[in-house]
């Protein structure tokens, strides 16, 4: 008989720290642990992130700097005459890879790589307008045309400058970059705002970077104009002058006010990052009607349109939401921004809310959609993440419109914000990797050692290093996928209550405290919804936070006529030279692989779904 999986989504089962802190009251329930605090020593993510300081990085800057004319826009910019290389919006690649390199910073220092992102922050800075705006697309091709087109990501490019300058001086403590910054938000309040002009980004970033720029810098503007830009959405300021009104106001959320959206819908990844600024803003306005908006599209999104890889955006067309339980497996689009996107806003609702589910997509997206967007030498990259392919769909080391091979750049070495949150009466442990992480708990400083082979495996050991004893609830998330799970504390067992799918460990925490956690993880032979049309009479195999596939090189007979059988022996077995160390999975005639790893070898056809045998 089939096991199914009880959680999430439509297309999984039916059931389912600032520099200067702000002044306002925050709606989270939990403050994450920042990445700088959580340093990765884990059998699974170090190898990735060595991979990205020594060939994510290098490759980013290679093509940045040497084959595609990104860093010389800059140049000519500063110089004020030349013709601009590539797309309008490739300033922002730019920035999200020097977050990377900032975040890698933080991670490791390196003098070398300081001196890379110095120089090119002397190049931003010098391509600056005098009023502050910076945009290399328009300083090369007009500037009277400037604030002129929404789609044309003036402010989209700005919030990624945001993103990273708040990322370079948190790694550095230099405010060049910050400051460039500043200038460019004070140019967009002087001319957009209260009694000035009404402006729709036609793709959001800005508002969620703002967010940023006013926890760094405590200044409350920055916060009120994310608010505002919030508020223009949905009421007729979008200019879509020569193009499909309708369509366009669907595809940039425009359609409606943002507290009334009950559904996704338009490009997927726009649609990740407002959602992200409505998390930010209504943690420090207290914006309830932002909340209740965010909990009405994450039941769309989770339980209507999300794959079982934590992908969302079916459609090439418009990179984004077609209708709900639309979700096809061979031309799944499931851009890899979209998945980190997912990664982002599940992470801020989880902080608002103290819900465990929003960990378990979180945890989703990352292991998969967001995890299959890099090979595994980390020097080629997804854009489009098809949960079926025929063989000719292969990574690659660059994109013309190159957003996700940046985003990778920037993801992978934050890792660590996404392990521990703390609240005033709580450490909350979300996800499980090796780390030692300095955490403030009950005002005292805790050491907190984390040990475990997951995702192999589902033993999970947490030390505590203090000086005295401190009160607090120490919260152990329980995955949704976790059926069966054992904990102890100091080696005796225990049962405490669950609330919102944390595990909730109360006590006097003392030195050299032992807290084990111990997740059975089966592997699981899952069903989708079946209003998703595409998977009907089809089965897809996971064991813990893993999606698996079959891969045509070690199914080579008969790839196409490969079936689940209901009778099916199935055995999991770690293989350190497979695939990078992988635990594969077989079931007597196929063999099964992580969905991350796949497209790393010979091309062959692949498919997630695959068909169930008759009895």
């Amino acid at each position: 008989m089939l096991k199914p999986l009880l959680s999430l989504g439509a297309a999984l089962l039916l059931v389912t720290a600032c520099l200067q802190e702000p002044k306002e009251k925050t709606l989270k329930l939990m403050t994450p642990v920042p990445f700088s605090d959580v340093k990765i020593e884990d059998g699974f993510w170090s190898p990735r992130l060595e991979l990205h300081k020594f060939e994510t990085l290098k490759v980013c800057m290679d093509q940045i700097e040497n084959q595609t004319g990104r860093i010389q826009n800059f140049e000519r910019a500063a110089e004020g005459e030349g013709e601009h290389s590539g797309i309008f919006f490739d300033d922002s690649d730019v920035y999200k890879a020097l977050e990377g390199m900032a975040y890698s910073l933080q991670n490791q220092p390196d003098p070398a790589l300081e001196a890379k992102c110095d120089e090119w922050i002397d190049k931003f800075a010098a391509a600056q307008q005098a009023d502050g705006y910076i945009n290399t697309y328009f300083t090369l091709t007009g500037l009277e045309n400037r604030w002129t087109d929404i789609d044309k990501h003036e402010m989209y490019c700005a919030g990624h400058m945001i993103e990273a300058g708040v990322a370079y001086y948190k790694a550095t403590g230099k405010r060049k970059l910050l400051d460039v910054c500043e200038k460019m938000a004070a140019h967009m309040m002087s001319v957009f705002g209260p009694e000035k002009r009404h402006w729709v980004p036609g793709h959001e970033e800005i508002e969620l970077a703002l967010v940023k720029l006013y926890e760094v810098t405590g200044k409350k503007e920055y916060l009120d104009f994310a608010a505002w830009l919030l508020d223009q959405r949905g009421h007729g300021y979008g200019a879509y002058v020569g193009r499909d009104e309708n369509y366009w106001k669907v595809h940039y959320q425009d359609e409606h006010p943002v507290r009334e959206l009950e559904t996704i819908a338009g490009h997927a990844v726009r649609a990740m990052y407002l959602y992200c600024g409505m998390a930010d803003v209504a943690a420090y306005t207290g914006d309830e009607g932002l909340i209740a908006a965010l909990d009405r599209l994450w039941d769309h999104v989770v339980n209507r349109n999300m794959y079982i890889t934590g992908g969302i955006g079916q459609s090439s067309s418009n990179e984004g939401i077609t209708e709900d339980y639309d979700l096809p497996n061979l031309t799944a689009y499931c851009e890899t921004c979209a998945s980190v996107g997912m990664v982002f806003w599940n992470w801020r609702m989880n902080q608002l809310s103290g819900d465990a589910k929003y960990a378990d997509v979180m945890e989703r997206s990352m292991y998969n959609g967001a995890l299959a967007g890099i090979n595994l030498s980390g020097n080629k990259f997804f854009y489009v993440n098809p949960l079926e392919s025929l063989g000719n769909h292969h990574r690659q080391a660059w994109y013309g419109c190159a957003c996700c091979p940046s985003q990778i750049c920037r993801f992978l070495p934050s890792i660590g914000n996404y392990v521990y949150g703390v609240s005033a009466d709580a450490l909350w442990v979300n996800l499980y990797m090796g780390n030692e992480a300095d955490i403030k708990l009950g005002g005292k400083e805790v050491k907190v050692t984390q040990e475990t082979n997951y995702p192999w495996e589902g033993s999970v050991k947490l030390k505590l290093n203090l000086k005295g004893k401190v009160k607090s609830e120490i919260r152990i998330r329980i995955p949704g996928w976790c059926k069966l799970s054992l904990l102890s504390v100091n080696g005796v067992p225990v049962d405490p209550p669950v609330d919102k799918g944390y595990a909730v460990l109360e006590g006097t925490w003392k030195d050299g405290d032992v807290i084990d956690f111990e997740m059975d993880m089966p592997i699981e032979v899952v069903e989708a919804d079946p209003r998703v049309k595409e998977d009907v009479g089809k089965r897809a195999v996971q064991r813990g936070p893993l999606v698996y596939c079959l891969e045509e090189q070690d199914n080579r007979t008969d790839f196409d006529a490969i079936t689940i059988r209901p009778d099916a022996s199935w055995n999991a077995t770690y293989d350190k030279d497979f695939l990078a160390g992988v635990v594969r999975i077989t079931d007597g005639s196929a063999t099964y692989i992580p969905y991350y790893t796949w497209d790393n070898r010979m091309a062959g056809k692949m498919k997630v779904w695959v068909p169930l045998a008759e009895e």
